[in-house]
């Protein structure tokens, strides 16, 4: 369960940026090709925060489907399953176009 390590990382980020103030939602995106399963970093962020400065900040996921692009055939499609191959030339060289992202997009603060 490395979400727990990563969720410990996250509060340290976001409360270097919070800088004292209160936080009430942290926005992130989770590619599908990223190992993490965000239901268990949503539980884990609860563990962590429960006792800090950031209990009761939500945790919001955006989820990103995996998009690759085949480099013979330009073509671009949605992955439903983590198989990299191109519907229209199975041998091509293919690019990960987006998919594999782990960011704090945004913080939701309260105001002064």
């Amino acid at each position: 369960m490395h979400e727990l390590s990563i969720c410990n990382s996250m509060v340290r980020i976001v409360q270097s940026h919070a800088q004292g103030r209160t936080v009430r939602a942290v926005n992130v995106r989770i590619g599908a090709m990223r190992q993490i399963v965000p239901e268990t970093l949503v539980y884990c962020w609860s563990l962590v925060t429960e006792s800090s400065d950031l209990a009761g900040a939500e945790l919001l996921v955006e989820r990103v489907p995996a998009k690759i692009r085949c480099g013979v055939c330009g073509r671009e499609q949605i992955l439903d399953q983590p198989v990299l191959t191109c519907d229209g030339c199975p041998d091509g060289h293919l690019d990960l176009v987006e998919g594999d992202e782990f960011l704090i997009t945004s913080l939701d603060l309260a105001e002064v």
